[in-house]
Order: structure tokens, then sequence, then C-alpha cells
């Protein structure tokens, strides 16, 4: 059933409109929380995966257009699809949609960090990274470059934020992904760490010994300040990308992708 919206204070899209991004994560009861994908190609991956969606949002010309498998793939699932006309929908999320389509999915249970890494060999660690748009480039360049898996520090953005998704293109999705509450965990699984830094002791992202590690745990740092002193004093690795034109350091989400692509030379 496909239902038109009429009014922006309509209860039952609120979750779209009237829900801040921590309360849709709704930490009193993790088994409730909400995340929202948007775009149609976004939203087909998270189905893909398997991801359960509890309703759509969606501007009329899309339901038989851009969105019409979507749509059925809803109505087959029992999922709720709510509709209106663009001018309507834009007040209702404070925005135009890019696509015209959001989707409320429920959030899956936390994993633990011993499930994502297991059979792993090439991980990433986001710490303290709290941009939203830089998380989603991290994840989009893991998937792409073939990192196995992404762990992130709780004072970290949420990887599960709108922003988050819509910039990785779904590739949260297709990488296992956990948070991580101590370093000491990836140490008893075999791992060692690798801190992104500038350091008198960085060596070179090139450098040989990185590739010979069996298990290689790859630490990208905060925009600003870079990683915490102590974590990089306890890395086994502390790793520099060289570069040139007197230019001292590049943006997280790029550096991420040199170390990356560097770093998975061996598995490719």
């Amino acid at each position: 059933m496909i239902t038109k919206i009429e009014d922006i204070n309509d209860e039952r899209v609120r979750h779209f409109s009237q829900l801040t991004e921590a309360q849709l994560r709704n930490r009193l009861d993790p088994s409730q929380g909400i995340f929202i994908a948007e775009s149609p190609k976004v939203i087909q991956v998270a189905l893909d995966a398997g991801y359960q969606p509890l309703s759509l949002l969606c501007e009329e010309k899309h339901i038989l257009g851009d969105a019409s498998r979507i749509v059925a793939q809803l109505q087959e699932q029992g999922a709720e699809i709510y509709t209106g006309d663009r001018n309507l929908l834009a007040t209702l999320t404070g925005y135009t949609l890019t696509r015209g389509v959001l989707c409320a999915m429920r959030r899956p249970e936390e994993l633990m960090v011993e499930k994502v890494i297991e059979g792993t060999r090439r991980v990433v660690v986001i710490d303290g990274v709290v941009d939203a748009t830089n998380v989603g480039a991290i994840f989009r360049s893991a998937a792409a470059l073939g990192i196995d898996a992404v762990l992130v520090t709780r004072s970290s953005c949420d990887p599960w934020n709108r922003r988050a998704i819509r910039v990785s293109m779904g590739s949260v999705f297709l990488v296992p992904w956990t948070w991580l509450d101590d370093y000491a965990q990836l140490r008893q699984l075999g791992f060692k760490t690798c801190a992104m830094a500038l350091e008198e002791r960085s060596i070179g992202i090139d450098h040989p010994i990185l590739r010979e590690q069996e298990r290689l745990a790859i630490i990208m740092g905060t925009e600003g300040d870079g990683l915490p002193q102590q974590t990089i004093a306890d890395a086994d690795f502390v790793v520099k990308i060289p570069m040139a034109h007197g230019v001292d350091s590049l943006n997280v989400a790029a550096a991420a992708s040199v170390a990356f692509w560097e770093l998975t030379k061996t598995e490719r």
C-alpha cells in the first residue's frame, strides 16, 4: 500500500524529519535503532546486503521511475511506503531530496570485534574522525581498495549517519565493521598496528616491513589534531606519506585512499 502524505507533521514519517541522529540511534534500546538511507542506488545496496527496511518516503514521480524496483521489493516485504509532492517533501525533510527517495531501516545488532576481523589481514581503524563526509569517504575507499574490515572508535562519527551513508555510496553496507573500545583486542588477535602520523620515527608508507606483516591495522586519525600521542606511542609502526611542494599532510580521507592502495598491494 502506498500512502500519500498531506501534512508535514504526520507522525508516520516523523523519523524522516523530526528525529535527530542520536534519537534515531536510540541508545536506550539499540534493538529499536534506525538509520536513514537515501537515493535508489544506496537503498538498493542496503537491500541486497540484507538490511531490514521499515518504511520508504518517495517523491511521487519516482514511484514508477527510479524507485520502482525498490517500491516493489518493499511492498513484498510489507514495509510502509509514503509519498507526496516535491515541495511538501522538501519542507518535511528540511531540504530538497537529491534523488527523491529516503528509506528508514533497522540498525543491525552490534558485532563483536573478534567476529568482524576473523580471517582478515588488512583492516582500518577510524580513530576520532568526527566529520561524516570523511567517514563515508574512508568506507568507500576501504571497499574499493581491498580493506577487509573497518573498526571505529566511539569518539568517531557514527557510520550509520545519513550523510556518511550517502557519501560512502552504500559502502558501509559492503565492508564488515564494528566499534573498537581497546587496541589491546587487535594485538591479542595477532595484529600489528600502523599509526598514520608525522613523527620523527615515521617510516615511509612504501617501507617493505609493512608489506611483510601478516595482519596489519591501519589507524587513521582526526582531521585536525591527528591521532592521540598515546595511540602513536603504542603503535608498532608510525607511518607517513611522503609529501612534495611543502605540503605537510593530506585530508584524512585522501590519506586513507593512498594508505589502502599501498598497503594492500600484497593482497592484490
